[in-house]
């Protein structure tokens, strides 16, 4: 066998084995522990890195292997430049060392946070670009008393 062969064969069993790529973003997040349905503990975090099966993130603890995590993550892009958005994880814990948790990611969806109702009220009606009004000149308004 030659000896680039052996090589290439060596990476594939020492090296990364992942099929999905992992992008290293530093992201802070709320974390909830579940169990049939029910919040165990809660508690606040960072990612290290995610892909689209799985996240590795840093707690403010160890947890326990095995168990459900629903995972609120703080976007850095906002949705039409508005409204802050955060990316919401269900997932299992696979692994745990120390403070860092490694997770199988299950399902995931982008939602809009932290507006209060007005704002959502607002935003639904609110046109997508930059509104512009244009009047003729001697055009007057109506104002509210």
């Amino acid at each position: 066998m030659a000896w680039e062969q052996k090589s290439k064969e060596v990476e594939t069993i020492a090296g990364d084995r992942r099929s999905d790529r992992r992008y290293a973003l530093h992201l802070d997040l709320r974390w909830k522990l579940i169990r049939r349905r029910r919040i165990l503990e809660t508690g606040v975090g960072r990612t290290l890195d995610l892909s689209s099966g799985g996240i590795l993130i840093e707690t403010d603890r160890p947890l326990p292997v095995g168990l459900n995590l629903e995972l609120s993550v703080a976007w850095p892009v906002m949705l039409h430049n508005v409204s802050a958005m955060q990316l919401v994880i269900s997932g299992r814990i696979v692994r745990c060392s120390g403070q860092r948790v490694a997770i199988r990611m299950l399902q995931h969806e982008f939602r809009t946070a932290g507006s209060n109702s007005d704002q959502r009220k607002g935003m639904a009606a609110a046109p997508h670009g930059p509104l512009t009004l244009i009047a003729k000149p001697g055009t007057f308004f109506n104002r509210a008393p």
